[in-house]
């Protein structure tokens, strides 16, 4: 596989725009330790959210990340403290299309903040999920790997933080305009990164579909489900092992 793509793949799925990132708020390490009142208090469930959160908010706003980095976001589950810690924020972000499970329990534990649904307004692709007895479909949430998707969700949250503090609609609204045109940029590189390089690659579960569609790609995958915990059998290994023999692919994305 051609180094372009590989370098453009990891590009996005860490959701750097190409101009440096300013870092505001505040870690999961610290979490609700010397919280100024005066702003508004927002959560995000886990890293890029957190990250275009702080982008749009700046100073305005005192912005969490909740699964800490290096955690996988798929399976992490809050505590009984977290909960009680989260009954204080005015905001929690999250991505939606069932990547944050633990939101039902959040709110029947009586949340009276708002919970930001990012993926509002984004055409949710399905896939086919085994589950013991039955096949279902289950809505893919990687669409943060999209960066056409990242400005809908960017906009969202920048919506969210103008809804709950009026004062500060313009800067927020500014902020997130910026942010945005990075995204652009981001996708105009993508587009030219990847114009010379072979369509097919290879990712362990169902991850860049949506960065698959939106740039011509072919995605083969080890596991045919959005939950990267999945088990390959030994026929899907031998199929893989195949196709990328085939196609000459070296790297496989995870």
């Amino acid at each position: 596989m051609n180094i372009q793509i590989k370098m453009a793949i990891i590009a996005i799925a860490i959701v750097i725009p190409l101009s440096s990132i300013a870092v505001y708020g505040t870690d999961s390490n610290q979490l609700f330790v010397n919280i100024d009142n005066s702003k508004l208090q927002v959560i995000s469930s886990f890293y890029p959210l957190h990250e275009f959160s702080q982008n749009i908010g700046k100073e305005k706003v005192d912005a969490i990340l909740l699964v800490p980095v290096g955690v996988e976001p798929h399976d992490w589950e809050p505590t009984v403290k977290d909960v009680q810690r989260m009954q204080g924020t005015d905001l929690i972000i999250i991505n939606g299309i069932g990547f944050e499970n633990w939101v039902d329990d959040l709110e029947q534990a009586g949340y009276s903040g708002e919970i930001v649904d990012t993926s509002d307004g984004i055409l949710i692709k399905t896939h086919e999920e085994e589950h013991e007895e039955e096949n279902h479909l289950e809505g893919d949430p990687h669409i943060w790997l999209n960066p056409v998707y990242a400005k809908i969700q960017v906009q969202n949250i920048a919506d969210a933080f103008s809804n709950a503090d009026p004062t500060n609609q313009q800067f927020y609204q500014l902020n997130a305009a910026a942010y945005i045109k990075d995204l652009e940029l981001l996708d105009l590189k993508i587009r030219n990164d990847l114009s010379n390089c072979k369509n097919d690659f290879i990712a362990f579960h169902d991850a860049f579909s949506y960065f698959a569609d939106e740039y011509n790609l072919k995605q083969h995958t080890i596991i045919s489900s959005n939950d990267p915990h999945g088990e390959a059998t030994a026929k899907t290994l031998e199929n893989i092992i195949s196709t990328a023999k085939k196609l000459n692919i070296k790297v496989i994305f995870a």
